[in-house]
């Protein structure tokens, strides 16, 4: 896995991103959605932004968390509706060499 893009705010900022892991913590954990299905909403808002690094770091949790390849695949789809091919181009990046 390569560095984590938030380090240098980490060094800069360790009080903010404390707050941000425990927003994260709060937002992906299980609840009324299991935290699988919030993992492949933020990898499909991933995609639909072109952050292909996001995408693959959000679909490998998201299947850590139980989701399928499927699953993945289908989240692109409705990423695509919404928001047009940049997206499927996108999440191709980001996938590459996962399944």
């Amino acid at each position: 896995m390569s560095e984590n893009p938030l380090n240098t705010m980490l060094q800069l900022d360790p009080v903010m991103m404390e707050t941000i892991e425990s927003t994260n913590d709060l937002v992906y954990a299980d609840g009324a959605l299991p935290a699988k299905i919030k993992l492949l909403m933020a990898m499909a808002f991933d995609a639909a932004k072109g952050t292909a690094p996001g995408v693959r770091n959000l679909a490998q949790a998201a299947m850590k968390a139980g989701a399928t390849k499927e699953e993945v695949a289908e989240s692109i789809r409705v990423a695509y509706q919404l928001n047009g091919i940049g997206t499927v181009y996108t999440a191709s990046e980001g996938l590459k060499g996962l399944f």
